[in-house]
């Protein structure tokens, strides 16, 4: 293995420059404007409000107030809504450390998925620390389910997923998607997929308060029996792998970086943080192993190489 790869596997990262972007909220339609700044070793992500003197929030479990439509923090009621795509991207691109400022209450959707998030990080570079990163890795199956949903992680030495969703379409009905979860799998098979909605839900949603931002630009929409965006769909199963993509956001709030197998069955954002919350309640369900630690087990150490996928942590 090249010994920068393995060094991104072993030590801590953060970005190495600046980087920033804006946009609207999804839900809330405001105006927004993040920063992405280099953190040092054993912050985590901290989400800062630049228009609150920089209140920090950060982005744990702790600190989750509500989950339907998106995933929101609060802190000292303080709220950051949407969350998931940019901690989805900063779990996956293996970004450990960052302050986040934020201007507003909601994180910009941009195009709705993750790909301009993935696209600043490769701006921003990434740097690697000498604190050993510590890993999650789950020891006995846990499991939530409920109302014909499921969700549940076995123990791996990997970070994979097997996603699984319906919906009642004719472009959509069932779709599965397994995937390790690599940099550069993330970025190729996941971080491209949008948001997406039914254009027969549209007034529900805005009488409930939500989409206020959503756009064309910024969303799928399915008519009856197709989509309304010009270019169409980027995959054929979009709807799996973005659900994929919130499902990983909502596990970055176990604040470490996961090895096991996650198995969703049209499971949703309040589902995700319920297993979070249940593993992180019963310290018998995982471990905390270092890298070194995970090399000198008897499996091999192939089987946590993400070293194929490298290239994408590479600025």
């Amino acid at each position: 293995m090249d010994l920068r790869f393995e060094t991104s596997l072993r030590f801590e990262t953060s970005v190495q420059r600046p980087v920033e972007a804006a946009g609207v909220g999804l839900h809330s339609g405001v105006p927004v404007r993040i920063r992405i700044l280099p953190a040092p070793a054993s912050t985590g992500i901290q989400f800062l409000r630049t228009d609150l003197d920089r209140f920090p929030i950060p982005a744990t479990w702790h600190q989750v107030a509500r989950v339907s439509y998106a995933t929101s923090l609060m802190r000292q009621g303080v709220l950051i809504s949407t969350t998931e795509h940019l901690l989805s991207v900063f779990y996956s691109m293996g970004i450990d450390n960052a302050y986040v400022e934020i201007d507003n209450l909601e994180v910009p959707i941009l195009d709705g998925s993750g790909q301009p998030f993935v696209d600043l990080i490769r701006q921003a570079g990434i740097q690697t620390y000498r604190k050993r990163r510590r890993y999650l890795r789950i020891r006995r199956e846990v499991e939530v389910e409920g109302g014909g949903k499921r969700i549940r992680i076995l123990p791996a030495d990997t970070f994979t997923l097997t996603c699984d969703v319906f919906f009642d379409h004719p472009m959509v009905g069932w779709q599965r998607l397994d995937l390790e979860v690599t940099p550069e799998n993330y970025a190729r098979e996941i971080a491209p997929a949008r948001t997406f909605g039914f254009e027969h839900e549209l007034d529900q949603m805005r009488n409930m308060g939500l989409i206020r931002g959503a756009s064309l630009d910024s969303a799928v929409c399915f008519t009856k029996d197709n989509v309304l965006n010009p270019g169409g769909l980027r995959f054929t199963d979009e709807c799996c792998r973005h659900k994929a993509l919130d499902l990983i956001g909502d596990l970055a709030l176990l604040g470490r970086p996961l090895l096991g197998h996650v198995i969703a069955e049209r499971a949703g954002h309040a589902m995700h943080v319920a297993l979070v919350s249940k593993i992180m309640s019963d310290p018998s369900l995982y471990e905390i192993l270092t890298y070194d630690q995970l090399a000198a087990r008897p499996e091999p150490v192939s089987r946590v190489d993400f070293s194929r996928a490298a290239t994408a942590l590479v600025p």
